[in-house]
């Protein structure tokens, strides 16, 4: 095996081994599988999927075949033990220079294009910064804003998808990527106060930086879908008398796109709409992680939501809950997942909570409820007809002029 081969190797083989557990590790792991390929988040919502642990298998396989020691065409959970193994040993043997924990927070998103402005601070916290990538263009450019997905507690602004930033610059849309505070450093809803801050941070540049206010649009996955909806579904949320300028800035959207998003924090609507697929021996509080340590369900959502009580916590829940606040004026959605409604649950149990969070009928939920309200929204999932093949094929229909 030759050096290259053997440093692909250690990148590539112990992504998909750290994927074997992804669903049940704990934060901290969960951060570094990402942090090893992130590449291999196709979708950029935050996690992988089953398509995409499946898709990272099949590459190592192709590239190092003689992992598959019963020779059957797959890895098994024992080979790919086996691999990690090797792919450890090998690790040692990589030189290396780390990035400091303290320097990573602030390193430029990982993309072929550096940021026209990189790690530009909207607070006061290490968390509170963004990159920005300006279009080439003599008039006001659109802006679309990505906010990055890891269930609040990981995650950053370099999981934006360069191909996506690529193409996106190219049709004249300059594109952001913003960090913000983990639910470990602050409850919720910090983060989505942060992503408020970061956009009219933005607008108050929009001279400097030959931004077009009225064409500002969001994007993300998961968690970063769940930011996204509620800032496009609230009402207006700026202070015109604020005696800071920033806040004076709209905090309302052209549009918005999403990746295996959240429509709902709501238990009853998960209980109805997701519960079903669990099967009859596992509760919907079965999918909740532990948080700074607690355990108890309750407790991590009173804690999650910065609340004394549960009734106070849904409270809060719900008024950052795209079912519970969009209304007939808000911008047009753009949504994807990665199964249609009759997938099957995945066969492997590790795969299983990140499939269920992620799950289609979350989005149909939230496309019922816009049919209703005659609101453009838009939802795409395999074998689906949509009007668009992707979120930049529909940002360039809402934000470029015809």
């Amino acid at each position: 095996m030759s050096k290259t081969d053997s440093l692909r190797f250690v990148g590539i083989a112990t992504a998909v081994l750290l994927t074997l557990s992804i669903a049940n590790a704990d934060d901290a792991l969960k951060k570094k599988t990402l942090e090893l390929y992130p590449q291999a988040d196709t979708d950029g919502d935050g996690v992988l999927s089953d398509a995409e642990e499946a898709a990272l298998s099949r590459q190592a396989l192709k590239r190092f075949p003689q992992a598959d020691k019963d020779g059957d065409g797959v890895l098994s959970d024992a080979e790919k033990q086996r691999l990690l193994r090797t792919a450890a040993k090998r690790a040692k043997q990589k030189p290396a220079n780390p990035t400091p924990a303290s320097a990573q927070a602030s390193a430029p998103a990982k993309t072929t294009k550096a940021p026209s402005f990189a790690n530009v601070k909207y607070g006061e916290h290490e968390r509170q910064i963004f990159d920005i990538w300006l279009a080439d263009s003599d008039k006001p450019t659109p802006l679309a804003i990505f906010i990055h997905g890891g269930g609040f507690k990981y995650g950053s602004k370099e999981k934006l998808n360069p191909d996506n930033l690529s193409q996106l610059l190219k049709a004249g849309i300059s594109v952001a990527a913003v960090n913000y505070r983990y639910v470990t450093i602050a409850p919720l809803p910090a983060a989505h106060h942060d992503a408020r801050r970061a956009l009219q941070f933005m607008r108050s540049k929009a001279g400097e930086w030959n931004i077009d206010k009225e064409r500002v649009a969001a994007f993300g996955g998961s968690a970063g879908a769940q930011i996204c909806m509620w800032l496009a579904y609230s009402d207006e949320m700026a202070k015109p008398n604020s005696s800071d300028p920033i806040e004076r800035e709209s905090t309302r959207l052209t549009c918005v796109a999403t990746s295996g998003g959240q429509t709902s924090n709501g238990i009853e609507f998960w209980g109805k709409m997701i519960g079903p697929l669990l099967g009859e021996n596992r509760k919907i509080e079965s999918l909740s992680q532990p948080l700074n340590g607690e355990q108890d369900p309750e407790k991590i959502r009173i804690a999650q939501w910065g609340a004394k009580t549960l009734d106070e916590a849904n409270a809060i829940a719900a008024r950052h809950s795209a079912l519970d606040i969009v209304s007939a004026d808000d911008p047009p959605i753009f949504m994807s997942y990665g199964m249609s409604p009759d997938a099957e649950l995945p066969s492997d149990p590790k795969r299983v909570r990140g499939w269920l969070i992620h799950h289609v009928n979350l989005g149909l939920a939230l496309k019922e409820k816009t049919d209703v309200l005659k609101l453009e929204a838009h939802l795409k999932y395999p074998g689906a007809k949509t009007e668009f093949n992707s979120q930049v094929e529909f940002f360039v229909d809402k934000l470029i002029d015809k």
